[in-house]
């Protein structure tokens, strides 16, 4: 066995297959109802100096892994229905029992040029699917928990008083311009200011407000893990985390090296988004709470990106040091969350990992350390 390593190779599942990117090349394995493996390879174009930078790296990494991961996704779905039964399920029903009968060889092709086009978008298309994602990322994770901790911390009227020979004793204020006074007082005025800034109280608004994006993020991941082409996804998720384990162990990529691994990484996606939304509490926390509404959700969504790109450097820096028993035991809520994200895949979908994650090892084999 070689000696150990930390790869910066990652993947996504994906319809019936498996994404792997390394550090010059994308790979994208698809098994069609016939049994057969159908890979895309394409040639990495992201460069620049960025990519150094702490912070900036994880803010242009997380956007350049969405836009690989939907396109990834496209080209994967171009094989099934909407409602993931196959398409030309008879025809290739007997296609795969005489594949079957010949050879229990895995059948691997790089895919032809009209199916490479067939899981392309436009420019157009793609930046709306990735602003579209976004948004609803936002407004669900974001957004609607801003909204109801408004709702179940309500805000009172603000105060403030007016001291001097404002009145003689007894007489009542009726208006004032920077409110509305009441009560019948003597020499000081108490205001009530307008119901549009409520004030609230911020340690108690913050609390509601974590609580419920915490419960809508859980909620989420529940409800989706018990859907069953979800499931189908998931299993492939464990196969990619199975065989990168096997990869940084030096073993050889064979199907029962891989199923000896565990499915749970501590540098998968599921971490990172655990992770964003505790950086985003506890920097909410701290920038506090702006009167107006909308311009709290604003100040918000405006930050989001420091809080992704912070978010990426915490799960770097536990990828380097998981051995270290604080970094282990900061990492296990992320580790408890892939039981959700993963399942244990089979033989047929680790092949599809295997033959991903072979495609973007790269020849020297230090490219990708971590």
């Amino acid at each position: 066995m070689s000696e150990k390593k930390m790869t910066s190779i990652g993947g996504q599942a994906v319809i019936e297959g498996v994404m792997m990117r390394g550090p010059f090349k994308t790979c994208v394995s698809v098994r069609k109802p016939n049994g057969e493996i159908v890979e895309k390879i394409t040639d990495n174009k992201i460069k620049g100096g960025f990519r150094r930078i702490p912070i900036l790296r994880g803010i242009f990494g997380f956007i350049n892994s969405m836009v690989i991961g939907i396109n990834a996704l496209m080209f994967s779905a171009q094989f099934y229905e909407d409602d993931g039964t196959p398409k030309e399920a008879a025809e290739e029903s007997e296609e795969k029992e005489t594949n079957q009968k010949e050879t229990e060889k895995v059948k691997t092709r790089k895919a032809t040029k009209e199916e490479e086009k067939g899981g392309e978008i436009s420019g157009a298309a793609l930046f709306f699917t990735l602003l579209t994602s976004i948004a609803l990322s936002v407004g669900l994770f974001f957004v609607l928990p801003n909204l109801i901790a408004g709702l179940i911390v309500p805000g009172e009227p603000e105060t403030a008083y007016v001291s001097g020979d404002v009145v003689s004793s007894g007489e009542t204020i009726v208006a004032m311009t920077s409110g509305e006074a009441s009560g019948e007082v003597s020499g000081e005025v108490l205001l009530t200011t307008s119901t549009t800034n409520k004030k609230r109280n911020d340690v108690l608004y913050n609390l509601v407000e974590s609580i419920v994006k915490v419960a809508i993020f859980l909620g989420y991941l529940i409800l989706v893990s018990q859907m069953k082409d979800i499931k189908r996804v998931f299993e492939y998720h464990g196969a990619e985390h199975k065989s990168i384990f096997c990869y940084e162990h030096g073993e050889e990529l064979t199907v029962e090296n891989v199923k000896k691994y565990q499915r749970f990484h501590p540098r998968c996606g599921t971490s990172f988004l655990l992770f964003v939304v505790i950086i985003s509490i506890i920097v909410y926390s701290i920038v506090g709470r702006h009167p107006n509404m909308l311009l709290n959700v604003l100040i918000r969504i405006a930050l989001l990106p420091l809080i992704a790109g912070v978010s990426y450097e915490i799960i770097r820096f536990a990828g380097k040091h998981v051995d270290n028993p604080w970094i282990a035991w900061l990492s296990k809520p992320g580790m408890w969350l892939q039981r959700l994200t993963t399942r244990e895949p089979d033989d047929s979908q680790i092949e599809c990992a295997i033959n991903s994650l072979k495609a973007v090892i790269p020849p020297d084999g230090k490219s990708d350390m971590w």
